[in-house]
């Protein structure tokens, strides 16, 4: 068996793969994240996530870094869309620390007012970083734009109203209506035995049941193709392009993940980097990316370039897109590229955090873990036929949508 799995009377699901290593991980992923939130709200998923740490009903915020740190593991949490994690690395023999520390971060954080106020600055600051980075800004103000009016599209860090409107009471209502423990798996992966396992979650995730409420995620469906241009005082051009695509669930989401690692997958062979930086120069910066969501999806292109190879640079990307829409792939090229694609995925598994995050995930939204031998499959199943559908389904050019940063004159 890959993995054990337990369910606590709470709701909580446990999910544990053993792997022989010094080295084990462990966390919380909760079915809550930016899409939950209300407007009024925007940015409070991820402001909790950076208040979690800041004290207990038990310790001091410089009690809850050090109870880690001092064993050196590491602590950390992030905050997406749909989900927020916290999460811990460790020895094996500081399993038992990190679950009761993570357990009390979760449970038991009081979010003082005074650590509050402290907070807004750091993510008023963080905000600010990013409106000083064209490249990371356009990506949040694409998906804005193609998730317009509904709450995909709203940005993870807020706005600097939003969080400075930011009190414990507004911390503990979100808390009330999303944290729920039968929407909660806590996630391990490392050397331990069932039985430590067992005795372990018996002891600190034992919480009162805390079931969710009638909340319900409303689908997004009203997507309307736009072509927008910004003056920005940048240096370079940044161009984005792109389209709704498929949800997590979506029978096409295997073929996509595919489809979008030979466009601008992170090998340097992919046809965007071949065809347009490595042949012409024109820019450092060229990729495309795929983000499922658990009921629709967002593909996007980023390429930055100097103004004078912008249209040059967009018509080579519209080129790319043309051809995979017209030609399917030779039997070669989608075998080379299965193999890149699975390559990939082996290798991912290096990192054990990010394959406790994974089943933590998988086990979250799909009530299941596949194997690897699952997904491989999967991929060997794909055909061409399946590809150049999917092509012309997504890259559809009267339904592609552009954002362009122009240097200011």
């Amino acid at each position: 068996m890959e993995y054990n799995l337990y369910e606590l009377e709470n709701g909580i699901r446990v999910i544990h793969k053993p792997i022989k290593n010094r080295v084990a991980h462990c966390g919380f992923i909760i079915n809550t994240g930016t899409r939950d939130e209300k407007i009024k709200e925007n940015g409070l998923a991820h402001f909790i996530e950076h208040s979690i740490f800041k004290g207990t009903q038990h310790r001091k915020a410089h009690h809850i870094l050090n109870r880690i740190d001092n064993v050196g593991g590491e602590l950390n949490a992030y905050t997406t869309k749909e989900k927020t994690c916290v999460y811990a690395s460790f020895t094996t023999e500081y399993f038992e620390r990190a679950t009761e520390l993570l357990s009390d971060i979760l449970f038991n954080s009081t979010y003082p007012e005074k650590e509050i106020e402290k907070e807004k600055d750091v993510i008023i600051d963080e905000i600010y970083s990013y409106q000083d980075s064209p490249f990371e800004q356009i990506y949040d103000d694409f998906e804005e734009l193609i998730f317009k009016n509904h709450p995909l599209g709203m940005n993870i860090l807020g706005t600097v109203d939003s969080v400075k409107s930011f009190n414990r009471e507004s911390i503990l209502k979100f808390i009330d209506r999303n944290f729920a423990t039968n929407k909660i798996i806590f996630s391990v992966v490392g050397d331990f035995t069932e039985k430590k396992i067992k005795t372990i979650i018996d002891k600190y995730l034992n919480q009162p049941l805390k079931t969710s409420s009638s909340k319900k995620r409303t689908r997004f469906t009203n997507y309307n193709v736009f072509t927008k241009e910004i003056e920005k005082d940048n240096y370079q051009a940044h161009y984005m392009l792109g389209n709704v695509a498929y949800s997590s669930k979506d029978k096409n989401n295997t073929g996509f993940i595919l489809l979008n690692n030979i466009l601008g997958g992170p090998a340097m062979n992919s046809r965007l980097n071949m065809g347009i930086r490595e042949k012409y120069g024109f820019t450092y910066n060229i990729e495309s990316s795929y983000t499922s969501y658990t009921d629709s999806g967002l593909f996007s292109i980023y390429l930055g370039t100097d103004t004078k190879h912008l249209e040059k640079s967009i018509a080579l990307v519209h080129k790319e897109l043309n051809l995979l829409r017209v030609k399917k792939l030779s039997a070669s090229q989608l075998q080379k590229a299965k193999q890149q694609l699975i390559g990939q995925i082996t290798l991912s598994e290096e990192s054990k955090v990010n394959v406790m995050l994974g089943m933590g995930k998988s086990l979250l939204f799909f009530n299941k873990v596949d194997s690897l031998e699952t997904v491989y499959n999967k991929i060997n199943k794909l055909t061409s036929e399946n590809i150049i559908d999917i092509a012309n389904e997504v890259f559809a050019k009267d339904q592609l949508s552009s954002l362009i940063y122009k240097p200011t004159k």
